[in-house]
């Protein structure tokens, strides 16, 4: 603890980084002020036990609303949240990699990115555009109050909300780059973070009332074996997103002058999950489109393939969203792990794998060690994502069920532990001790 209390104090002796995380602060008390904004036109009473707030009590819409903040269940201006312009990430690199027109844009350096960012925002808005009439479409069918409000000018409501939801993810999006730039963390992972944070106490106090009053079986102590359990979870999914296999480099030794250089083995990190919670992130944005599509529907019961998606309890829901998870893996590693590049500037640099030939052959060798790795990181990773299903399944409540694992762990866990790196790194470069220090894990894997 007085560890702790010093770094605390470390931290705050450092202005550029006390200015950063204030700022970020800053920027989060913002966001949330907005996911309680209501669009205008909408009375706040309509939605006090209205079907919408039943709607997002249980199925995917559940999901959608904690990664909101509640905003998705409010009607509020922030509703539809940042996962647009998830999704719209998504397309753009996927063309990065098919499409010679964006490949040719990565490389050009700052310049292609910021037309690759341009890109990312503008198809943000075409989503938006689909995404917001259909949101609409479901405040129709669920606030009745609303459908005689505005019974003779639902076209004029369908504009300016269509409107006012587009600007407020457009914001928030805005919001995001804003941490990124000036603040602390990835500001996109920040907020849908944040979002989840929020739900946090509504859940597990709604569980242990459940517990209480023996609405579910158990009493107590189920409660409790529950609270066990998840942090077990947790540990596993710290010990995941740190794992890492170190490969071995040797240098080799230059003599300039009278001074000796190189010589000494160092070590190269690759991570089982080298890349993090992205994959969490697209997949379950690609997941929600069929909530989007289910959205221009005015049936109460989904029916056929949608209704599957529609509860993540299901079946193929889960099938679907653990392929998607291991795809998206192999896929953002592929982004950011280059073999030829490190056997390149290994090469460069004098260094080279013990028993392995510089060049090509390193190239192979890495990229091989990284597709053995992986794998279990992926499969590892599309389990954890799916055990709310089997929490649900066990008993628990779905609010509850929701952290218990699943997505929202995931990127709980993981964007925490890439945030308290960003201050250590910043405490490390003026000479003080990190906020991980103590108690650090040490996730290497044996393969």
């Amino acid at each position: 603890m007085k560890q702790f209390i010093e770094t605390l104090k470390n931290i705050y002796k450092i202005e550029d980084l006390r200015q950063r995380i204030f700022y970020t602060l800053g920027i989060i008390l913002l966001y949330r002020l907005g996911s309680f904004i209501i669009i205008p036109g909408i009375n706040p009473e309509w939605l006090i036990n209205s079907e919408l707030s039943r709607q997002t009590a249980e199925g995917v819409m559940g999901l959608l609303d904690m990664f909101s903040g509640g905003a998705f269940s409010n009607a509020s201006i922030f509703a539809l949240g940042i996962m647009p312009y998830i999704s719209a990430s998504i397309v753009i690199q996927l063309l990065a990699m098919a499409v010679p027109y964006y490949q040719r844009l990565q490389k050009e350096g700052e310049s292609g990115r910021r037309k690759m960012n341009q890109h990312t925002r503008l198809l943000t808005v075409i989503i938006l555009l689909l995404q917001a009439p259909s949101y609409i479409t479901n405040l129709f069918f669920r606030l009745p109050e609303l459908r005689v409000a505005f019974q003779d000018h639902q076209t004029f409501f369908y504009f300016y909300a269509t409107v006012v939801l587009t600007a407020g993810t457009i914001f928030v999006m805005w919001l995001g780059e804003r941490i990124t730039e000036r603040g602390i963390g990835n500001g996109t992972s920040l907020i849908i973070m944040i979002g989840i944070v929020a739900r946090l106490p509504h859940a597990l106090v709604g569980e242990f009332i459940s517990r209480l009053e023996q609405k579910v079986g158990g009493g107590l102590l189920i409660f409790l074996v529950e609270l066990i359990l998840l942090f077990v979870v947790f540990v596993f999914s710290i010990l995941l997103i740190q794992g890492t296999r170190r490969i071995p480099v040797q240098y080799a030794k230059r003599i300039i002058g009278n001074k000796q250089y190189g010589g000494v083995r160092q070590y190269i990190p690759l991570k089982i999950n080298a890349a993090g919670v992205m994959p969490i992130i697209f997949a379950q944005a690609l997941m929600f489109v069929p909530i989007t599509i289910a959205g221009f529907t005015k049936s109460e019961q989904v029916s056929g393939l949608l209704a599957h998606f529609n509860r993540y309890t299901s079946f193929w829901y889960n099938v679907v969203f653990a392929v998607l998870i291991i795809v998206f893996t192999y896929f953002y590693t592929a982004i950011i792990i280059n073999p030829n590049q490190m056997a390149e500037d290994m090469k460069k640099n004098g260094g080279f794998i013990p028993g392995v030939k510089p060049g090509k052959k390193t190239a192979e060798f890495i990229d091989e060690v990284m597709s053995r790795i992986t794998f279990p990181g992926a499969v590892f990773l599309a389990i954890i994502a799916i055990l709310p299903a089997f929490a649900v399944l066990l008993g628990v409540d779905q609010s509850f069920a929701q952290f218990y694992g699943g997505t929202s762990l995931l990127i709980l866990v993981g964007v925490i532990l890439d945030t308290l790196q960003q201050i250590e790194s910043h405490l490390l470069m003026r000479h003080y001790d990190g906020l991980l220090k103590t108690g650090r894990i040490k996730g290497r894997a044996g393969y």
